[in-house]
This record gives C-alpha cells, sequence and structure tokens, in this order.
C-alpha cells in the first residue's frame, strides 16, 4: 500500500513541474495563498536579518531564506489540531502555522511581546495556540519530541498527525534512529521532515552522511519514504498530503526527504565560504520557490497588479512586525522567576 503510494505522489511530483495551469496540483485561490504565505517568511527574514545587523537581534539567527516552500507545502497538506515541531531555523514554521509576525520579531528582539515573553529568542519559542511546540537549539532533540507529540495521539485515540522537522545534518543523530524505532514499532503517526539544504553547517552532505538517498533512512524499521523537490511547492503539498494521509490512517510514520537550499549561511555569523557564489546565484535564478510559484500563477491568468498588491501589503505586514518588536519593553526582571516550574 505504501509502494503504491510512493508511485502516485511520483507522477504528482513529476507533473509539478509543468507550468500548464491543468497539470499543477494546486488550485489558484491554493496556490496564490502559498505564494503570498512564502513571500512573508521571505520578506519576514529578510528584516530579521537587517535588524540582526543593527544590534537589535542577539544570540543566534537562522534565517529559512530559500526553504520556504518547504513548510508551506506541508503545512496545506495538515489538519486542524495536527502539531508541528522543529529545529532551530524555525522562524517560517512559526509564520506558516498562522503565529503573528508582531509576536515572532518581538521574540527575536527579546521583547516583552514576544511569544516567549522576550526568554526565549530566536531558537526557543512556542504558541500552544497554533500547536507549534518550538524550534529546539540541540541537533536532534526535536525529533524525539515531536515522537511523543506523535504518541500522545496515539495514545489519546486521535487522528492528529506530528509533523516533525528536521535538516540533513541531524539525520544521523542516534536519538533519530531510536525515534524510528518506537514510531515504527507502535506505529505512531509521525511524519518525520527532512529538510535537506546540501549543507549540515558547513559540510556538504557527501562528506558527512554515508547515506545520501535520506528517504530511506527508516527502510531498516519499514518505514516508507519519498525525496521530493523542495523547491516546487505543488511538490511539497502533493507528496505531503500522501504522507499526511498514510499517517492519519494509522499506518505508521513516514519519512519525506525534502531537497531543498538556504540562501544565507548557517547562521547569521556564517560566511559560507565552503560554497561558491555562482552556486548559491544558480538556485536563486533557476530554481527560487517564489518566482517558481509566480511563473505558475501567471500561467493561470494571475496578473502583475494582483502581485504588487500581495507585495505591498506583506512589506506593511513585515514593517508593523518589526516596528512593534523594537516599541515592545524589554521583560520585567521579575521575568526571571516565572515559567521555570510547571506543577502537574
Amino acid at each position: 500500500m505504501a509502494q503504491a503510494a510512493e508511485q502516485g505522489v511520483g507522477t504528482a511530483v513529476g507533473d509539478a513541474h509543468d507550468t500548464h495551469a491543468g497539470n499543477y496540483p494546486m488550485d489558484r485561490d491554493g496556490l496564490l495563498k502559498a505564494y503570498s504565505d512564502m513571500l512573508l517568511i521571505r520578506r519576514f527574514e529578510e528584516k530579521a536579518g537587517q535588524l540582526y545587523g543593527m544590534g537589535l537581534i542577539g544570540g543566534f539567527c537562522h534565517l529559512y531564506i530559500g526553504q520556504e516552500a518547504v513548510v508551506v507545502g506541508v503545512q496545506a497538506a495538515l489538519g486542524e489540531g495536527d502539531q508541528v515541531i522543529t529545529s532551530y531555523r524555525d522562524h517560517g514554521h512559526m509564520l506558516a502555522t498562522g503565529m503573528e509576525p508582531r509576536g515572532v520579531m518581538a521574540e527575536l528582539t527579546g521583547r516583552s511581546g514576544g511569544y516567549s515573553r522576550g526568554k526565549g529568542g530566536s531558537m526557543h519559542m512556542f504558541s500552544k495556540e497554533k500547536r507549534f511546540f518550538g524550534g529546539h537549539g540541540i541537533v536532534g532533540a526535536q525529533v524525539s519530541l515531536g515522537t511523543g507529540l506523535a504518541f500522545a495521539n496515539w495514545y489519546r485515540g486521535s487522528d492528529r498527525v506530528s509533523a516533525t522537522y528536521f535538516g540533513d545534518g541531524a539525520s544521523n543523530q542516534g536519538q533519530v534512529y531510536e525515534s524510528f524505532n518506537l514510531a515504527a514499532l507502535m506505529k505512531l503517526p509521525c511524519l518525520y521532515v527532512i529538510e535537506n539544504n546540501k549543507y549540515g553547517m558547513g559540510t556538504s552532505l557527501e562528506r558527512s552522511s554515508a547515506s545520501h538517498d535520506l528517504s530511506k533512512n527508516g527502510a531498516p524499521w519499514g518505514i516508507p519514504g519519498m525525496q521530493v523537490d523542495g523547491m516546487d511547492i505543488g511538490a511539497v503539498k502533493a507528496a505531503a498530503e500522501v504522507a499526511v494521509a498514510h499517517c492519519r490512517a494509522g499506518h505508521g510514520p513516514y519519512v519525506m526527504e525534502v531537497q531543498t537550499y538556504r540562501y544565507r549561511g548557517h547562521s547569521m555569523s556564517d560566511p559560507a565560504k565552503y560554497r561558491t557564489r555562482e552556486e548559491v546565484q544558480k538556485m536563486r535564478t533557476e530554481r527560487d520557490p517564489i518566482e517558481g510559484a509566480r511563473h505558475v500563477l501567471e500561467a493561470m491568468g494571475v496578473a502583475d497588479d494582483q502581485f504588487k498588491t500581495i507585495e505591498t501589503g506583506i512589506k506593511a505586514r513585515v514593517q508593523d512586525a518589526a516596528d512593534f518588536a523594537q516599541s515592545s519593553p524589554e521583560p520585567d526582571e521579575r521575568e526571571l522567576w516565572t515559567d521555570i516550574l510547571v506543577e502537574a
């Protein structure tokens, strides 16, 4: 059954490269929303990079520029009540789940108006309302936690799915395989999304992993998987629909290796000397997920004025978030003693 599902999505993903409106796996309205969501993430991250350069964001800051189609495509396949958990490159995931740009930017700048009251920063903010269970700074740690969320769904008899994101650099961590074993053993509804952006910090996948097809990393436990073009929003959504349906139907976990690319360094402090400018520019020019979606929408008849309206609205939202973050006060000293203990 899983094999048939993989073959089916293979066809859908292949069709996603055809920009003809009749062949694309998303309709006009769905693709317009996805385009807007991706553009919001892009402009938000660009503004975050500016604020970091101005010294208004401290500590680590990992930008999601280039990878927008991954989380937006997967999110389009998830349902109400499904959970999301990810690593430290997490701002895009927050926005994709519907968290407000104001609260995210305020948290980045360490202000009291942030989602974690200014105490979590870039890598540690959460939203119980949006079922976003955090970005996590320890490499691979979120995979065990995401599997735990799936266990809770199974234990409660719910059909909710836990979407657990991690990168190619985390894919060989021991807790990942321990999680695979438990999830397969108990048929937990966990969608493992490997965001393969080609480089774990500064080391290429070819130099760090004996497995070059990460979608097969769950094979020893019988976990089905697929490779997906992560620069194509339609391809990601089509694949995610198959994977989510597999998990929701009680068939156990699923692995999606989404092949993507980050345009910036690993973090804001990374000069990214391990790759050439020509490599990055080639991806920007030929494979950009937002421009790709725009080309498809143009083929569907969306006019230039509508794109300008979307761009103007998003820039205003992002500027409003930046203004709110800078005007929001820093946390009161008494906050040092809050949120450190939960009495159950």
